[in-house]
């Protein structure tokens, strides 16, 4: 088993990642929590797959379990569920000695996340995320939020769990749509500080031998992720490196109603075209912008934003959270592996997208 450790000045916490982890969660919880109730959040899809299983692990360990099953998909982030939610849990009468687990991709982590941040002012809980973007990303670092229907995460903490375990066998029941979804995440990954693991992604001739190199490849990046995050936990300098493609990803999202693209893919797409301005205008070094597509086009991405209203999008910008006064930060790549924060005006964005 790889085991990687978050510390930061108030909290530490380790993640665990191993094929086949996901059989021995009762017995894990066992050794952290002393407790019997625990509110399972997961949704329809990874239910349909898991939900049986779990709720016998933790069963067969003595655990009290309430599992509250969400719709799949970003709509789930809204405020009416977070209160179909918090009822529920009141009805179970949850208390702040008890735990959440999170069972799921990003919207089910960001979700639980949020709930057990705010629930009577903070309730302990787990990930065990499902996905390969919550794997690699999601699910580590603190980040939980909802959505409000003008934009996206604009209501959120920085709230950490007790420990992540991430087992990367869940990826085989994952619809190939969504494994390619994450691999926009660590596309990015590599695109920001790793040029080496960038460059073993072109190796990977089929999806078997992508999922032979699946634990090397989750490690790598959350390695990356636990590296930045203890840097700047609050995402106030370092922390927004992360973000590379998030400004135009988010607001392209945001645009189709979130039912067009993935999160995934919209980040492709925004990688792809703030790095072919950023090397049309010289900051980034030539011929990074044609790696690039190659590579999104490798793992079935997207890369090219069509057919939208430029004026949309940047209205859509303009909530951004990374938004300083009339200013944005925004991420640039100078080459692969080697990227850093921009400062720019407001209206400077449009020179970007």
């Amino acid at each position: 088993m790889k085991t990687l450790k978050i510390n930061l000045i108030d909290k530490s916490y380790p993640i665990h990642i191993k094929k086949g982890l996901f059989h021995n969660i009762g017995k894990k919880l066992k050794k952290i929590y002393q407790g019997k109730k625990i509110a399972l959040i997961t949704d329809e899809n990874v239910y349909k797959f898991y939900g049986e299983q779990i709720n016998e692990i933790l069963q067969n360990e003595e655990f009290h379990v309430n599992t509250i099953v969400v719709e799949p998909g970003e709509k789930s982030k809204s405020i009416e569920m977070l209160q179909n939610v918090y009822d529920k849990l009141l009805d179970f009468k949850i208390t702040r000695t008890d735990l959440i687990i999170a069972l799921g991709g990003g919207v089910v982590g960001d979700l639980a996340g949020f709930v057990a941040a705010t629930f009577l002012r903070g309730v302990p809980f787990v990930q065990i995320p499902t996905s390969l973007l919550a794997q690699i990303d999601s699910s580590v670092g603190g980040k939980v939020a909802v959505n409000l229907p003008r934009g996206k995460n604009l209501i959120g903490n920085f709230y950490h769990p007790q420990v992540v375990f991430i087992d990367p066998d869940f990826l085989k029941t994952l619809d190939a749509r969504f494994l390619y979804d994450g691999m926009a995440e660590v596309i990015k990954y590599g695109c920001i500080k790793d040029k080496n693991l960038f460059q073993k992604l072109f190796n990977y001739k089929t999806k078997d031998n992508l999922y032979e190199h699946m634990e090397e490849i989750i490690y790598t990046c959350c390695k990356i992720k636990k590296e930045v995050v203890e840097n700047d936990e609050k995402d106030m300098g370092e922390r927004m490196l992360l973000n590379f493609g998030h400004t135009i990803g988010h607001a392209i999202e945001k645009y189709f109603n979130y039912e067009k693209y993935t999160h995934g893919e919209a980040v492709a797409i925004g990688m792809y075209e703030i790095t072919k301005k950023s090397e049309e205008l010289g900051i980034t070094k030539k011929g990074t912008i044609d790696l690039m597509k190659e590579l999104l086009i490798k793992y079935n991405l997207h890369y090219e934003m069509k057919n939208v209203d430029q004026e949309k999008i940047l209205e859509a910008i303009g909530l951004d959270k990374k938004n300083v006064g009339s200013k944005l930060n925004i991420v640039l790549l100078k080459d692969i592996g080697e990227s850093f924060i921009k400062l720019v005006d407001k209206e400077e964005i449009k020179d970007y997208i």
